[in-house]
């Protein structure tokens, strides 16, 4: 929610006011990374070890126990595994750009920040899907057992 409150009146890259803002979006940026970091590497840490888990205590138990079908809890774990990896390979290169923003030197186009900001909106839907999907599921499996 954060991201797209830094983007409202963000200027064009054709204003004056845009290298400013733009280094501003990039001194911002470790603070929302930092609380998104610490926040959810955790949530998903868990959901990955505790899904496995219960994917492996539901198989082991058999067809008949109350947990449900292993298979489920399994996709859960996946799915919570797919937004590590992706956050890993697809978020950290945006991540690297927005950081950059607040000394650029070069290594990083001012103009495209807004771009950038966008991009990591667009990228982190994924990041809100998949634990909703994984909790989902384990949910209504849960509750059919």
């Amino acid at each position: 929610m954060g991201v797209p409150a830094l983007l409202v009146d963000f200027p064009p890259p054709s204003s004056p006011d845009h290298a400013a803002r733009a280094r501003l979006l990039g001194r911002q940026w470790p603070t929302f990374w930092k609380v998104g970091n610490v926040f959810f590497r955790p949530i998903s840490t868990l959901g990955i070890f505790g899904y496995g888990y219960t994917a492996w205590a539901a198989s082991a138990q058999g067809p008949n126990n109350r947990l449900g079908d292993w298979r489920v809890y399994a996709v859960s774990a996946m799915c919570h595994l797919v937004t590590v990896v992706h956050s890993a390979m697809n978020m950290q290169p945006i991540n690297e750009k927005l950081d950059a923003l607040k000394e650029p030197k070069g290594n990083v186009d001012q103009r495209l920040a807004e771009n950038y900001a966008r991009k990591w909106i667009k990228l982190n839907t994924l990041r809100l899907i998949t634990p909703v999907v994984a909790g989902t599921l384990a949910l209504t499996q849960a509750l059919r057992g």
